[in-house]
């Protein structure tokens, strides 16, 4: 006896069924795996550039109310915590705008963080840097948003080089990273003395003088400290990387940092 030819109506809701179970598949791999994440601004230079895209390691502090897409998942707290170590670089939820950030762990709970003359001091004590030459890129639109670097030689013409000055900073433990410096004097260069609370980090940019980070207190609109549950996951290894204003520009793709590991 012959079977009935599937209708078109089968084959539609067939197609449905695919499509959201792998919304669901996906979901879930982004909710407890790895999660993408594209760099929209040059605040972690030259660790991280505009249009480098990475997967954050949604398993490296455990998982939040945050770990979920749009903050969805019903978690007080954190699940299978672990603590974030002092040099990560880290994305978290911010806590007053509802986005998502991403910056180096500088302070853990119970430190004092304190800028002074542009220099970090950790616990009452310095934190020593050793020269790195000068960061050089090109003046020139950036990324989707077409942002325009700012550098110590300005006024730099379009297409001249940018430069800004570089050392390599080593943080109590031993992390070390480049941070750049644009202008000295700059408004966040001397700070008053912060004392981390206990379930709080302290985060800051590689680039200095062009990072909105916990300097800035969240009663005037800035990060501040932030809570361990808007933890989201740490930044490990950038997996593509694209200096056009779209993925389509191939001309604009920066090879030499695929897979480049985070430090």
């Amino acid at each position: 006896m012959a079977t009935a030819a599937p209708t078109k109506k089968d084959g539609i809701w067939e197609t449905v069924k695919t499509i959201f179970w792998a919304l669901v598949i996906a979901g879930i791999f982004r909710t407890l795996f790895f999660q993408p994440f594209w760099i929209p601004s040059g605040s972690m230079k030259d660790t991280l550039l505009i249009g480098d895209f990475l997967f954050v390691n949604k398993m490296a502090y455990g998982y939040s109310a945050h770990s979920c897409p749009f903050s969805m998942c019903r978690i007080s707290g954190r699940l299978l915590e672990s603590a974030p170590e002092r040099g990560d670089v880290a994305v978290f939820r911010h806590p007053t705008r509802d986005v998502d950030f991403i910056k180096r762990v500088i302070g853990l709970p119970g430190d004092t963080i304190q800028m002074r003359g542009g220099r970090l001091w950790i616990n009452g004590e310095e934190v020593p840097v050793t020269p790195a030459g000068e960061f050089i890129e090109t003046k020139e639109q950036q990324g989707p948003q077409g942002l325009i670097p700012r550098c110590v030689n300005d006024p730099v013409p379009q297409g001249g080089d940018c430069v800004k000055d570089r050392v390599t900073e080593t943080l109590p433990g031993g992390a070390s990273h480049d941070v750049l410096n644009i202008l000295d004097g700059w408004v966040a260069d001397d700070t008053p003395t912060f004392t981390v609370p206990e379930g709080n980090y302290f985060f800051m940019g590689d680039n200095r003088d062009n990072s909105e980070d916990s300097r800035f207190p969240a009663e005037i609109g800035g990060l501040g400290f932030v809570p361990a549950e808007f933890l989201i996951g740490r930044a490990d290894r950038i997996m593509f990387s694209s200096a056009g204003s779209s993925l389509l520009y191939f001309w604009t793709w920066r090879a030499d940092r695929f897979f480049k590991a985070v430090h």
